[in-house]
């Protein structure tokens, strides 16, 4: 089970009305907020997304776990969607591997600036 799911952000302020407007139709809202964080969820205290404050938001540890999971995907029935790579056709440095769940679902793990 997934308890919660976090990512980091250079720019909480300009992120959280991003994701309060995306949320919202979903019926998720922001329960908890702060100057370095922000959680979504429903309820009053059922926050699975966390959205913190990072310097370097990704690194080249995620690239590592890029591969893991494209190894680990394949080993447990899955199925390789493109090795982890440079994806420069989305961006100069976004890395991504792809993998295909045993009932047919497309799984991506990125890492970049995200800036295209």
């Amino acid at each position: 089970m997934i308890a919660h799911i976090s990512i980091g952000v250079k720019n909480i302020d300009r992120i959280k009305h991003f994701y309060d407007a995306a949320l919202r139709p979903l019926g998720y809202k922001c329960l908890r907020g702060a100057r370095t964080s922000v959680g979504y969820g429903f309820g009053v205290d059922s926050v699975f997304f966390w959205i913190l404050s990072a310097e370097h938001p990704l690194c080249s540890a995620e690239r590592r776990c890029r591969r893991r999971l494209s190894h680990c995907g394949a080993y447990f029935g899955g199925q390789d969607n493109f090795a982890p790579g440079l994806r420069p056709r989305y961006a100069a440095d976004y890395y991504a591997a792809f993998i295909i769940d045993p009932d047919g679902y497309r799984i991506e793990a990125y890492c970049g600036s995200g800036e295209r």
